[in-house]
């Protein structure tokens, strides 16, 4: 007989919202760890150089914490979904010659982390 333990899988989620990173840079480093477990996430985070490591390594056990909060096993936990969306921009100003100013935008980032417990 099935178990019950069969219904759909719940996903625990953390997000990091105005992170002062450039989406595109951060999406490089979100998209190197989805699908991977979160003991293989977490490494390949601890060994990467990209400096948007750190935030998604934040958010990542943030989300570990989330789950082992509602008593899920965090050996079986795997990223499920991690993206990342574009936040506000800061309109900033460089002084030129001539009196003359060129702008420069500071990009913001919204990461959104998921983790789901898979069956054993």
């Amino acid at each position: 007989m099935a178990s019950s333990s069969n219904t759909a899988s719940t996903s625990y989620r953390a997000c990091h919202r105005f992170a002062r990173i450039a989406p595109r840079k951060a999406r490089l480093v979100a998209d190197m760890i989805r699908g991977k477990s979160v003991d293989e996430a977490l490494t390949a985070l601890d060994f990467s150089k990209k400096r948007g490591a750190s935030y998604i390594s934040v958010v990542l056990k943030s989300a570990i914490a989330n789950a082992e909060e509602k008593n899920a096993d965090p050996t079986k936990l795997i990223v499920s979904e991690s993206r990342v969306d574009e936040g506000p921009t800061l309109d900033r100003f460089q002084p030129k010659d001539r009196g003359r100013a060129h702008p420069i935008l500071k990009r913001t980032s919204h990461i959104h982390i998921a983790v789901e417990e898979r069956g054993a």
